[in-house]
């Protein structure tokens, strides 16, 4: 089974690290979204997405590059995050690229996220939060999700 993932890390690399994980088992390729090729995901049998989220939302990048994707069906996906609050229960983050994934004709599997070191203007003046993060346990835990992407999907090992 060929798998890729689309991810947009620009201010620590949290993202990236994460992306990288899951990209090690599921043997996917790691790309931005400006680095993507529309017919290599149309090719693909599993795409992740993901990036940091900035005022509860992915990044522009990521979003824009999702919208801009034609439409197809039969295509899984899964979508990931690093953050530095947690998803709120009745506001999740992940919902809005899940829906734009779905009009895209994706079935999304699952999603993923954990904390990571965060930066933003009012945290910058205490010198962050999560720092340190995402540390081994957000590494192991996104390990296991991509296992489990794996099993269900039939990637190989």
């Amino acid at each position: 089974m060929k798998a890729i993932i689309v991810c947009t890390s620009v201010s620590h690399g949290n993202t990236k690290r994460v992306a990288d994980v899951m990209g090690q088992v599921l043997e996917a390729p790691v790309v931005a979204p400006e680095q993507a090729d529309v017919a290599e995901l149309a090719a693909c049998d599993l795409v992740g997405f993901g990036s940091g989220i900035f005022l509860q939302k992915f990044h522009p990048n990521l979003s824009e590059f999702v919208r801009s994707l034609p439409k197809g069906e039969g295509r899984r996906a899964f979508v990931f995050a690093t953050s530095g609050l947690p998803e709120l229960p009745f506001r999740p983050f992940t919902r809005p690229l899940v829906r734009s994934l779905r009009q895209k004709g994706f079935e999304v599997d699952d999603t993923f996220s954990c904390r990571a070191r965060d930066t933003w203007f009012p945290f910058k003046l205490v010198g962050g939060i999560n720092n340190g993060r995402p540390g081994a346990t957000d590494l192991a835990a996104a390990r296991t999700f991509a296992e489990g992407l794996r099993a269900r999907t039939g990637t190989p090992s």
